[in-house]
């Protein structure tokens, strides 16, 4: 052990040196516009499996990459495909969490779960909660705490629980997040470098995500049970027990709101299948179909209304919606909150939209795909290291959509060529991502976590969270390839029209 959390500490120490994400993107931009200029000079190029045709690398440094670099550096921005999205449905995330009524599902999923059912549905609202974004940890994560206390279970045990679950749930939930959104926008800007009709949508990993969720909290309450509740007994400063509820309990009003917002969820659910039900529907695609609707094309939108919807509907009836004013107030905060996201799309856009207008990323994919392709190794092999590799990168960049932004150009038309799908290897990359959120030091989280637990723990430093988090860790990993290797083989769709091979 003491090896251990001599190089998780020493993976803390270089990740503190790395700089902000933004400034990442920035240099690999200048990166980009120079190493094109020497391969273009050099002759670097590829022929196309798909039309025979001949690839060229192209410089940045000449008349039409000034073009590209300046002329079009707001059309690059403009363009990015999760801008958009994400900003569409934050809009309507934000009101259901300025509200009150994330808030209140959280407090009310956990407060009255009888004691033996407790890790289950700790873990599986957390998993859930993930769409209240950095919500989920600030209300989560100390009520786990207190109800675990409240049965008589150590608090810590709670918070771990909570920051497992809440962690993973970021890339597994039942629910379509903005996190499906912004990694489909990635993935679709990735894969128009080998088709550009490629389009993923928030809902091309939702089969997968949905029964992945019950998989991880399973898996976390199998961890929580056999390794760690022994290993936290005594571990707390402060006694078990008794009713520590306190003001975690709904007032009247949120409970008349939750119904106000369940019902109008459920109007909004008949709608959306009335509307597709018809076969001469104008809401089905052009072909008739379901899957080409453009109500699934445009889920974000759907989503968004549904959110706000349900938002408006508790508020009204909770009190915390006054007028007609407080819902774009609402809103504004959501695009306010989004600010830190909006710089670093900035810096992600011109470092993609270099990337692929040189023609590197083409290159690299087909020369890449044909040394992958001479290996000769089983799929199997290449989906385990795909999956290593994103998980150790994400040791160090923990943003899950600024990791992604960096090595889907790569790896999305790289195994394109090989036959796989974008949404597959979205797929294996939530998996990487969700595994290593839950131990890396580097999360702005894993502070934060920290100090709820100093709360009945005084003494407990980083290695103490390490440690309690870890067996998280290695077990989704190993366990949660294993499924995505066995749902590969079985042939089974990762979401709606996302065939998984």
């Amino acid at each position: 052990m003491s090896m251990l959390l001599g190089s998780l500490r020493g993976i803390e120490k270089a990740g503190n040196k790395l700089p902000h994400p933004f400034w990442i993107f920035a240099v690999l931009g200048g990166f980009v516009i120079l190493l094109s200029a020497v391969l273009s000079w050099a002759g670097a190029h590829a022929v196309s499996p798909m039309d025979g045709e001949r690839i060229d690398v192209r410089s940045l440094l000449s008349p039409e990459g000034f073009q590209v670099i300046f002329g079009e550096a707001v059309t690059n921005y403009v363009n990015f495909p999760p801008l958009g999205l994400v900003v569409v449905m934050m809009l309507g995330v934000v009101v259901a969490e300025q509200t009150g009524l994330i808030n209140a599902v959280l407090r009310s999923s956990i407060t009255r779960v009888p004691a033996k059912y407790m890790t289950f549905v700790v873990a599986l609202v957390g998993i859930c909660g993930s769409i209240a974004s950095d919500a989920a940890y600030v209300i989560l994560i100390p009520l786990a705490a207190v109800v675990f206390q409240a049965v008589g279970r150590s608090p810590t045990l709670g918070i771990v629980v909570a920051f497992a679950a809440v962690s993973a749930g970021w890339n597994a939930t039942f629910v379509v997040a903005p996190t499906d959104a912004l990694l489909g926008g990635i993935t679709t800007e990735a894969a128009g470098v080998i088709d550009p009709n490629v389009t993923v949508t928030p809902l091309a990993n939702y089969f997968f995500n949905a029964t992945s969720a019950v998989l991880l909290a399973l898996l976390i309450t199998l961890v929580t049970e056999l390794v760690l509740r022994k290993r936290t007994e005594g571990l707390d400063d402060v006694t078990t027990g008794g009713d520590a509820l306190g003001d975690f309990e709904l007032r009247a009003e949120e409970r008349k709101g939750l119904w106000a917002a369940g019902l109008t969820l459920l109007v909004m659910a008949v709608l959306f299948v009335a509307a597709l039900v018809p076969e001469n529907s104008w809401f089905r695609g052009e072909d008739g179909t379901v899957i080409e609707s453009p109500l699934i094309s445009g889920i974000a939108v759907v989503l968004a209304a549904a959110f706000l919807a349900v938002g408006v509907a508790y508020g009204l009836v909770a009190g915390t919606v006054q007028k007609a004013a407080d819902i774009p107030t609402f809103m504004g905060k959501g695009i306010k909150d989004l600010a830190p996201a909006l710089v670093l799309f900035f810096a992600a856009s011109q470092f993609l939209a270099y990337f692929q207008w040189s023609g590197m990323a083409e290159v690299l994919a087909v020369r890449g795909a044909e040394w992958l392709g001479s290996l000769d190794v089983p799929m199997a092999f290449l989906f385990i290291g795909f999956i290593l590799l994103a998980a150790l990168m994400n040791m160090f960049i923990t943003s899950g959509s600024a990791q992604w932004a960096l090595i889907a150009p790569v790896f999305v038309p790289m195994l394109m060529l090989l036959d796989i799908n974008p949404e597959t290897t979205q797929a294996m990359y939530r998996i990487a991502d969700a595994s290593t959120n839950i131990v890396t030091p580097m999360s702005p989280y894993f502070v934060l976590v920290l100090g709820f637990m100093q709360r009945y723990r005084k003494d407990a430093g980083i290695g103490t969270l390490i440690s309690l988090t870890l067996p998280f860790t290695v077990m989704i990993l190993i366990v949660w390839t294993l499924f995505f290797l066995g749902w590969y083989a079985l042939g089974i769709p990762l979401g709606p029209g996302a065939p998984v091979a």
